[in-house]
């Protein structure tokens, strides 16, 4: 009966672990009236930054990994409504 007891008590502790941290695997997307991504990357673009090498939502924000003029890699976050690019 302890076997049991011990087996079911470590069933549900796995489940509610993975239950609670299920979320980290879901990608978060922008509000449904967000600008689309092509303008959020024109505005960065405009902002000096023509070398983009990753683009993640994340947090509310867009999060865009780019490079400088100088080659110093920068990670700007952008707010998905107005396209303001901020460092």
């Amino acid at each position: 009966m302890r076997k049991i007891v011990i087996a079911s008590a470590i069933v549900a502790f796995a489940f509610a672990a993975s239950a609670a941290h299920a979320d980290w695997f879901s990608d978060e997307l922008p509000p449904a009236n967000a600008k689309p991504l092509s303008q959020i990357i024109k505005a960065v673009e405009d902002k000096g930054f023509k070398t983009i090498t990753e683009v993640d939502f994340d947090d509310g924000v867009w999060k865009i990994e780019a490079h400088q003029t100088d080659g110093k890699e920068i990670t700007l976050k952008v707010d998905p409504m107005t396209g303001e690019v901020r460092q």
